[in-house]
């Protein structure tokens, strides 16, 4: 959401309030890390069900490390906004007809946060290419030119060449009944912040940063993968905790080790997936199908969970799968599983946190992922299920298309295959070039590397901003 900061004697105090959503929490709590390593105060501003989430590890970095982060809560008007209690993240958020109540809610917390009057940094939570190809949309309406919503298009001043149609578009073009408002007010706030902080690296979109800050005339800091900054098993596992947790880490640890190396698929479609039981059944089916090793993760709303729960008892599904794979209703530790040794594939909804994590840990949003880093499969979705829509769109992906797509990217047989074998050659190409972006995503973090050059930037950088600010 928002990054702000105060100076006292060159030692800076970074203020981070992050969206309610965890695809914006878990990130900015790494990035506090990060900033506290550097010698500056973090102050994290939290609802206290959010704070809930993080503090353990905030408490272990500041015990353990000496790292100096604050957590300030403030509570959310849930009761002044007929709001389920301790509704204070959109993954908690019973249905998409409470989004507007929510964000009426969140809007009550703007006047004490914005008291401060410090400069400020915008976090989105996505790639720099999904930054720059929306703004490039908003900028040129090349969706406009096109008669029909499957009718592909060029996406104007990009690095690649990139085509897409207006069904897969993201949310923020398509019409959210009375939300117009709020989306205006946050594209003014943007406007008046001072940079943008993104959770990338430069080897992993070359030429994104300098497009994307010429574009919007900021400056852009590549400080990715932020991830990376937790190398403890510990806080691989608490990392993104809902304090629901589903397995254990013993349980897990087990599992994973029990495996050969490589061979697991990790299945997670994200901490909003609503998906009804009918496609969740279908993505099962498949992945049973395929023979492959398997951790999946399900969440649905709380109806289409008892659904499901039904049928895997009456299908007897657990048992079937025994030995082979592990279904976890809930949160997962998917940090933790993403870099264990035999994690080898991630079936996922291509959320930037996800796939930012699958490519640190040595795999793999799908244009950026399939057609420009080449390291992803496609399963077959061909227009976005957008929140609230799961039910009119009903069963997009039938078990055949995740049996193929599974088989495509985790058959053994290709890894015997040379690269002059066309399909073979195209898996062991895909294989070392994921495995290549691990280790530069890894560097990236380490000393003298891209992103910790871009971190002493961005601080330099606010030093400057600070120091022009006091003389006018």
């Amino acid at each position: 959401m928002e990054t702000k900061m105060v100076s006292k004697a060159k030692r800076l105090h970074f203020i981070l309030i992050p969206l309610m959503a965890q695809g914006h929490l878990i990130p900015m709590v790494d990035i506090s890390k990060i900033l506290a390593r550097e010698g500056n105060i973090v102050t994290i501003v939290s609802t206290p069900q959010n704070a809930s989430r993080f503090e353990k590890t905030v408490e272990r970095a500041k015990s353990e490390s000496g790292l100096q982060i604050n957590v300030v809560k403030f509570p959310i008007a849930y009761k002044e906004f007929d709001l389920p209690e301790n509704c204070e993240s959109l993954d908690t958020l019973p249905s998409k007809d409470l989004l507007r109540k929510f964000y009426d809610a969140v809007d009550k917390l703007q006047e004490p946060l914005e008291s401060f009057k410090i400069p400020r940094i915008v976090f989105h939570g996505m790639c720099c290419f999904s930054l720059l190809s929306s703004h490039n949309v908003h900028l040129h309406s090349p969706h406009l030119s096109v008669s029909s919503d499957t009718e592909p298009f060029s996406i104007p001043a990009m690095p690649h060449r990139i085509e897409i149609a207006r069904s897969q578009l993201p949310g923020a073009f398509q019409k959210l009944e009375n939300m117009d408002d709020v989306r205006e007010k946050m594209r003014e706030a943007e406007s008046e912040a001072f940079g943008v902080i993104v959770n990338s690296f430069q080897e992993l979109e070359p030429g994104y940063a300098e497009a994307y800050a010429e574009a919007i005339k900021k400056k852009v800091w590549f400080v990715g993968p932020v991830s990376l900054c937790n190398d403890r098993m510990v806080d691989l596992f608490d990392r993104g905790n809902n304090c629901n947790i589903a397995i254990s880490e013993t349980e897990c640890l087990k599992f994973l080790d029990s495996m050969r190396p490589r061979s697991i698929l990790y299945v997670c479609l994200g901490s909003l997936c609503r998906l009804i039981p009918n496609q969740l059944i279908e993505l099962g089916l498949g992945l049973e199908e395929s023979g492959n090793p398997f951790i999946w993760m399900i969440k649905t709303e709380e109806k289409h969970m008892n659904v499901l729960n039904e049928w895997l008892k009456r299908e007897m599904f657990e048992e079937r799968i025994r030995g082979r794979g592990i279904v976890i209703r809930g949160w997962s530790p998917q940090a933790m599983i993403l870099s264990h040794g035999s994690t080898g594939g991630f079936l996922t909804h291509c959320g930037w946190n996800s796939a930012i994590e699958g490519i640190c840990f040595g795999f793999l949003n799908e244009k950026l992922v399939v057609e420009v880093l080449k390291v992803g499969v496609r399963i077959g979705v061909e227009i976005p299920v957008r929140w609230g829509d799961e039910e009119r769109l009903g069963v997009l992906v039938k078990k055949h298309s995740v049996v193929k797509a599974i088989k495509v990217l985790m058959d053994e047989d290709c890894q015997r295959g040379n690269e002059d074998d066309g399909k073979d050659g195209e898996f062991l190409r895909r294989r070392i070039h994921i495995q290549e972006l691990a280790v530069v995503a890894r560097k990236a973090v380490e000393l003298k590397g891209s992103s910790s050059t871009n971190v002493s930037f961005l601080i330099q950088d606010v030093l400057e901003k600070l120091s022009v600010d006091r003389k006018v």
